[in-house]
Formats: C-alpha cells, structure tokens, sequence
C-alpha cells in the first residue's frame, strides 16, 4: 500500500512532468523509484519531496529534484553502460543513475570521508550496493580503473570540467556537470573519436565549490 513519500514523490514527479522537467520515460521511471526522504537527514525528511537542495552536512546538499531529473535527460545513458559520478553525497543521484542504466554500474567519487562512507551505508541498506560503488578521492582525477564510461557527470561545481574525467568517457559518451566559480552554468559535453568535444550550455545553475587539491 502505497505511504505517505510515496504519494508525495509520485505528485512531485507529475508536478516535474507538467513543468517541462523530465523529458525521457527512463528519467520518469527512477526519478518515481527512488526514496528521496531516504536520503536526507532525519529533521529535513517532511520536506524530501519539494523541489529544492536540502543541507546532508560537511556543508554538502542534494540537489533539487528538478536538477537531478534534468542532468538525467542530458546524460541519456543507454541501460548496461557504466557511468562515472563525481561527488556522491548522499547517494541520491546515483541511485536514480542507477535505476536508468540497469545492469551497468555507477562508479562513485566523494572527496569527503564521512559521506563517502554514509553513502555506501545507505546505498546497500536501500538495495544499491552492488550497483553504485563508491570510493573516496579527488574526483578531479576521475576513476581510471572502470574507464572507459558511457557517460560521466559532476554534482559539484569546478572551475572547468577536470580533463581526465572527460578523458574516462568513451567516444559518443557524455559530461554532463555545473562550471564555473561565483556564476555557474550547466555545461554538457559530448566526446568525438577524435578526442574533441561538442558543448552544449543549459543555463544558470548553482552548485557547492568542487573540492581538492585542483579546485
């Protein structure tokens, strides 16, 4: 029987859908199947389906949903790839990643300690552990070790798209991530054969600073 967050994430889905959101069925699909109020603090869980960032600590948030469904859509990544996240959080987005890519595998990098390890805590007590792994690290240097990806994107914000994380994605392959320091915009990238890149710009964004040694 259906709870009250399950009805609350469905009406929040509908409310994205009317709002010209979510564009592709498989976004629509994770974005209803995945317990957002399971991965915000306790004291912010009444307000887990409005549709705004919410404080996770280590002066981290997870991003409004709208935000999420749309890097979603402009990743469009095919079921059974791999994809490469930088800045896991609370683990939010790569589980709704994780919904869309199936048997493929979300490969995870969290410069902080605390979250990388609450996240992974979190991902396999909700059923994800297998699917999203995650490791704690600089995410400037990506994660060579599952290169190539089918797509990769960044939930925080660098000064420009780190080379090596556009490096690790496979030709025809998308970074999708906010750039920039002050003013931001929603930047995506597709990935020729012959090493350069299509840009595409979405607009204004507003993301916490990109950390590490890099930023």
């Amino acid at each position: 029987m259906p709870t009250d967050f399950d009805r609350a994430r469905d009406a929040l889905v509908d409310r994205l859908i009317e709002a010209g959101r979510i564009d592709r069925p498989e976004t629509e699909r994770a974005m209803r199947a995945v317990p957002r109020h399971e991965f915000v603090p306790a004291e912010h869980r009444d307000a887990a389906y409005d549709d705004r960032p919410l404080p996770i600590g280590a002066g981290q948030t997870i991003s409004a949903p709208h935000m999420v469904a749309m890097m979603t859509d402009l990743l469009a990544p095919d079921p059974g790839e791999d994809v490469l996240e930088i800045g896991t959080g609370c683990g939010y987005h790569a589980a709704v990643t994780s919904e869309v890519i199936g048997d493929g595998t979300v490969y995870s990098v969290e410069y902080e300690p605390t979250l990388a390890r609450e996240a992974r805590d979190r991902l396999a007590r909700l059923g994800y552990g297998d699917d999203v792994r995650v490791r704690v690290g600089d995410g400037h240097d990506g994660w060579p070790d599952h290169a190539p990806y089918g797509g990769a994107y960044l939930t925080c914000a660098p000064a420009s798209l780190p080379a090596p994380v556009v490096e690790q994605v496979h030709p025809g392959g998308r970074v999708v991530g906010p750039v920039g320091r002050g003013r931001q915009k929603l930047v995506a990238l597709t990935r020729r054969a012959d090493g350069t890149v299509d840009r595409e710009t979405h607009g204004g964004v507003r993301f916490v600073s990109m950390q590490g040694e890099h930023s």
